[in-house]
């Protein structure tokens, strides 16, 4: 299906990125998969051609351009043609926009020119264990001193936690429960900060994820991001910009998933014809596509929105919510088309079907994604009273 929201500049950008998916991401997949890491180079060579922060200001590197559809671009590439496990997307349009649009300016002119180099390479610590997706449960401390801020606590899940530079730390700053929360960032070499071990996963294996620990870690003052009790509202306002970045990512690797399925069907015979050909398989396969070009159709224009400043936060829920279950499904039934080859990590739709499950849980569990957009209709439990 024709998408309509990209012009000629956006169709020369998506080429370049293809190219450079290629040639630089996509010969190093294999190992590191195998290594459970992500060269640091990755991150230097995405700087050199320009694929990271593209919003940022032109004074710190960047080309400056707000526009969400070229990031758009730069995610749908690196799923097709280069590694998922290549988080330059929680490096880009996740963490760097916390520093960038919070941060004091001797904080963005230090870290900024650095983070669109791919010097520095960013992670975000929100989870805690037992907390999951409940920001308000998070017991991170963050105590004022004479010198900034004194953090102690631990996080968990991690992405990037090994690579990472700088992380940015959501920390309880007030005493109850639900209250307080400020945003800091913690940089390589400051004492007291400490990564556990690499953590193994079902998926992405190329993805460096870790537990964090923060023991009595200084922190300057200038390294808080915004109002340190109003971490909470920013965290929350954010998170629409993360859900529909999940979406993109979740609605590319669906595509991806479509088209791997539909060449091995064509070839893979069963009874003397194409498994594609049997009026099962022909009619899954018709039906999820159907589906999957609505959904693209719909993110698409949640694309816009965000570039217009309009995308809400139930929006956001719903592209995430959608979007992530069709890649569950449609790496399901690839897997189950594919057969016994789907089942072997040698053909990507089994590394598909692994890597398409946390989609479902990262970035606000799908239940959450339910809640959020029930409430915006208007049902709210906690309105309800006898």
């Amino acid at each position: 299906m024709e998408r309509l929201i990209f012009e000629a500049e956006h169709d020369m950008f998506r080429a370049s990125v293809a190219r450079f998916m290629a040639a630089e991401i996509a010969p190093h997949a294999a190992r590191w998969r195998n290594e459970g890491i992500v060269d640091r180079e990755a991150y230097l060579k995405a700087g050199a051609a320009g694929l990271l922060c593209l919003w940022a200001d032109t004074a710190h590197g960047g080309a400056g351009i707000e526009d969400l559809r070229f990031d758009q671009i730069v995610i749908e590439e690196n799923v097709r043609g280069g590694e998922t496990g290549f988080y330059l997307h929680l490096h880009s349009n996740l963490v760097a926009p916390y520093i960038a649009k919070l941060g004091v300016a001797a904080l963005r002119d230090r870290l900024m020119p650095k983070i669109v180099a791919g010097q520095t390479i960013l992670a975000i610590a929100m989870t805690e264990a037992g907390g999951g997706s409940d920001l308000r449960a998070i017991r991170t401390r963050a105590v004022r001193d004479e010198e900034g801020w004194r953090l102690n606590g631990a996080k968990t899940y991690i992405s990037n936690g090994i690579l990472a530079d700088a992380v940015v730390v959501a920390a309880r700053t007030g005493e109850a429960r639900g209250g307080e929360i400020g945003l800091f960032v913690v940089e390589r070499g400051m004492a007291g900060f400490e990564r556990g071990r690499r953590l193994g996963k079902m998926g992405l294996a190329a993805q460096d994820t870790a537990e964090i620990f923060l023991s009595d870690v200084q922190v300057p003052a200038e390294n808080l991001l915004g109002d340190p009790g109003l971490g909470l509202a920013v965290l929350i306002e954010f998170l629409a910009t993360e859900r529909l970045i999940a979406a993109i990512a979740s609605m590319a690797a669906a595509q991806t998933a479509l088209a791997l399925t539909m060449d091995f069907v064509q070839t893979r015979l069963a009874f003397g014809r194409p498994v594609g050909l049997f009026q099962h398989n022909r009619f899954r396969l018709a039906a999820l596509k159907a589906r999957i070009d609505a959904a693209q159709v719909f993110v698409d224009r949640l694309v816009l929105l965000a570039n217009a400043g309009q995308l809400s936060g139930e929006d956001a829920a719903a592209a995430k919510l959608i979007a992530s279950e069709l890649e569950g499904e449609m790496a399901d039934l690839g897997v189950q088309l594919h057969g016994g080859a789907g089942y072997m990590d040698e053909f990507r739709i089994s590394r598909m079907y692994t890597d398409a499950r946390i989609s479902r849980i990262f970035a606000g569990s799908n239940e959450i994604m339910l809640e959020i957009i029930a409430r915006g209709m208007g049902l709210d439990e906690r309105d309800w009273q006898e």
